[in-house]
């Protein structure tokens, strides 16, 4: 049997460019691979469960667009399909003079991307929030949280329903392109579609490989470490809180995130892995380590960064230095609040120049497309990213090669 479409990656965006696949080819026969034994078990179940609203990326940019669109089309998802999410927004504090100016650059740039955000002095986030400090905030009311996960087995559940073939368990070993088809081999079993989209995440790079994609990018793990607060703590917040974030840098720094399960964690940081699936401390797979030190990017990238990296690495091994980075905003805050969670891993796009792709990167064959980077936020944004991806897929052009940058 030729499959009219093969899908690799059960995360949420390979889910959602499944689910759109054949909502727009209905009839079509659609294969997905997953090599683990559930979805979403990767950075779509890992991260902080933000349905974000868009604030951070240049007007009129591609991941604007899609995080605006994202916003809604999440939410109605789980309006459809009886999913819980809260709206509970978000709060931007600024500390100091410096992260003033950052959330009024903030401002401006949610504003033009239409954007609803408004200022808020610092008596007002005293009254709103008694436990958090700064000298003014943003606050995004349309910013919520959710369960992707969820998610992910609902969109499941509804490509099955749809007649599509999802083989959980099944880790792609071999991609080759004939003239008229596809061959995906995996675990011993061999399968064949007329066209293949590849959204493997942290394994993206090798996927390409394996299909004789050209790409000039290797995936560098960074592992975001997290701590949950006990739960007499719970009610801390009644918002997310995040911090005024560094321009230069592309993480958001340690935040305060109320969960859909009523917990609130701390965190992410942004540490070098060595480990692409590793998510226990001090994980280690040799196989990614040699990826890394054999990779002259790598390096670059971190000559490039060491101030930082030297940072974050310092606020790992110390949890009295993460706990300073939470104390900028919530003073109240103690060593011990700081209990063990599950960390996630952020799959960065790292270029031979040394250079962190912070768009969208696709790369294919005739037959063939690669979600090489799908950045941050891609899971708000899963599923107009899914009809992206899918408009490619059933496009005219004879080669589906495509590099947004």
């Amino acid at each position: 049997m030729i499959h009219d479409f093969c899908v690799v990656g059960g995360g949420i965006v390979g889910l959602a460019t499944a689910l759109e696949l054949v909502r727009q080819r209905p009839g079509a026969s659609l294969l997905l691979l997953e090599k683990e034994g559930r979805v979403g078990m990767h950075q779509t179940g890992h991260n902080s469960g933000v349905i974000h609203a868009g604030i951070y990326y240049a007007p009129g940019s591609l991941k604007a667009k899609l995080c605006v669109e994202g916003l809604s089309a999440t939410k109605a998802f789980c309006d459809e399909h009886g999913i819980a999410y809260d709206t509970c927004g978000k709060l931007i504090v600024a500390t100091n003079e410096v992260e003033l100016r950052r959330t009024e650059a903030l401002y401006e740039r949610a504003t033009a991307n239409g954007i609803k955000l408004s200022r808020v002095s610092a008596g007002e986030l005293g009254d709103i929030e008694p436990n958090i400090t700064g000298i003014g905030a943003l606050l995004s009311p349309e910013t919520a949280i959710v369960s992707y996960r969820q998610i992910c087995e609902t969109m499941a559940d509804l490509l099955r329903e749809a007649g599509a073939d999802i083989r959980l368990g099944k880790a792609v070993t071999r991609i080759e392109e004939e003239t008229d088809r596809v061959r995906i081999e995996a675990d011993g079993e061999a399968w064949s579609a007329r066209k293949l989209v590849c959204c493997g995440g942290l394994q993206a790079d090798r996927l390409a490989r394996l299909a004789s994609a050209k790409v000039d990018f290797r995936i560098v793990p960074f592992r975001g470490e997290y701590f949950v607060l006990p739960s007499a703590k719970s009610r801390i917040v009644k918002h997310l809180i995040y911090p005024a974030p560094d321009p230069d840098l592309p993480f958001l720094g340690i935040h305060l995130t109320r969960m859909i399960d009523g917990s609130v964690t701390v965190g992410p940081n942004a540490v070098l892995g060595l480990s692409r699936e590793g998510y226990p401390r001090l994980s280690f797979n040799l196989r990614d380590t040699l990826d890394l030190v054999t990779f002259k990017g790598f390096w670059k990238l971190v000559a490039n960064n060491r101030r930082h990296a030297a940072a974050e690495l310092r606020n790992s091994l110390w949890r009295g230095g993460y706990l300073e980075e939470c104390r900028k905003y919530c003073p109240s805050l103690t060593i011990d609040d700081l209990q063990p969670y599950p960390a996630g891993i952020r799959a960065q796009a790292v270029t031979s120049r040394g250079e962190a792709i912070h768009d969208f990167l696709f790369a294919g064959t005739d037959r063939t497309l690669h979600v090489c980077n799908a950045p941050s936020p891609a899971a708000t944004s899963a599923i107009p990213i899914g009809r992206m991806i899918a408009a490619k897929i059933l496009g005219e052009r004879t080669s589906m090669v495509a590099n947004t940058g």
